[in-house]
C-alpha cells in the first residue's frame, strides 16, 4: 500500500532536519524551503539542498518571501539592527531576531503546496523550548493553525501539521538525530555568519549547549 506524501519545511537548521528524519520513517516527503530575505539566506539554502541530497529527495521547492525584508522589524532582516549576543538578551522579552508572524507565512505556503500535491501532512521542526522568545513556536499556536487549515482547505482535502520535536529539549534533538543518522554536519544555525558560525548569537549558543549536554561533538566550524 502506497504511503501518503508529506511535506517537510526544512530551514537548513538542526531542528527541521531531525523532524524530517523522524517523519521519513513513516512517510515519503517532499522538502520545502522558504527564504525571506534573512542575513544568512544563501547559506541556509545551501544546507537545505545538501540535506535534500543526503535523503535523496527528488521533490523539493524553494519559495521566496523576500518582501518581508521590506517590512523589517527583525534583526535578521534589517541590517541596521544588530543580532545580539546571547548575553545581551532578556529572558522575559521577545528577542530582536523574532520575525513577525513568520511561521504563519511559512505554513501557509506549505498548506498551499500540500493541496496542490494532495499531500496529507506538513512537518515542521518547531520546539516548545523556544516559545518564551518566539510566540509562533508554542504548541497552542500549532493546534490553532491545524484548526484554521481544516476550515480553509477544500472539503475533500486532508492536511495535518505535525511537530515531531516540539516536546524535546535541544539536547534531546541532538541525541535523536544522532540515533537516526541525521546529517548535522550539513546544517546551519548561525544568525550572523555564513562561513564559520559566530558561536555567540542565541541560535549558536543554544546549539553548542545542546551538543555539549548530549555529549556529542558539534560537526560544524565556529569562529575561534
Amino acid at each position: 500500500m502506497k504511503k501518503d506524501l508529506g511535506i517537510a519545511l526544512v530551514s537548513g537548521g538542526m531542528d527541521s532536519v531531525v523532524a524530517a528524519a523522524i517523519a521519513l520513517r513513516k512517510m515519503p516527503l517532499a522538502f520545502l524551503h522558504v527564504t525571506y530575505g534573512q542575513r544568512t539566506a544563501a547559506r541556509e539554502q545551501r544546507s537545505f539542498h545538501a540535506s535534500a541530497d543526503f535523503y535523496e529527495i527528488e521533490q523539493r521547492k524553494v519559495v521566496s518571501l523576500d518582501f518581508l525584508r521590506e517590512f523589517g522589524g527583525s534583526s535578521l532582516l534589517d541590517e541596521s539592527l544588530s543580532v545580539p549576543d546571547v548575553s545581551e538578551l532578556k529572558s522575559d522579552s521577545v528577542p530582536t531576531t523574532y520575525v513577525p508572524f513568520r511561521n504563519t507565512l511559512l505554513l501557509s505556503v506549505a498548506v498551499a503546496w500540500a493541496e496542490t500535491l494532495d499531500a496529507k501532512t506538513i512537518v515542521i521542526g518547531a520546539v516548545e523550548e523556544d516559545s518564551a522568545g518566539y510566540p509562533d513556536c508554542r504548541r497552542e499556536y500549532f493546534e490553532a493553525f491545524n484548526r484554521l487549515t481544516q476550515i480553509g482547505i477544500r472539503p475533500e482535502s486532508e492536511i495535518t501539521i505535525l511537530t515531531p520535536v516540539i516536546d524535546m529539549s535541544k539536547s534531546e534533538i541532538v541525541r535523536r538525530g544522532t540515533e537516526l543518522g541525521a546529517p548535522f554536519e550539513l546544517t546551519w544555525s548561525c544568525y550572523r555568519e555564513t562561513d564559520k558560525a559566530c558561536g555567540r548569537c542565541d541560535s549558536c549558543v543554544r546549539r553548542l549547549r545542546a551538543f555539549k549536554e548530549a555529549g556529542i561533538p558539534d560537526p560544524i566550524e565556529y569562529e575561534s
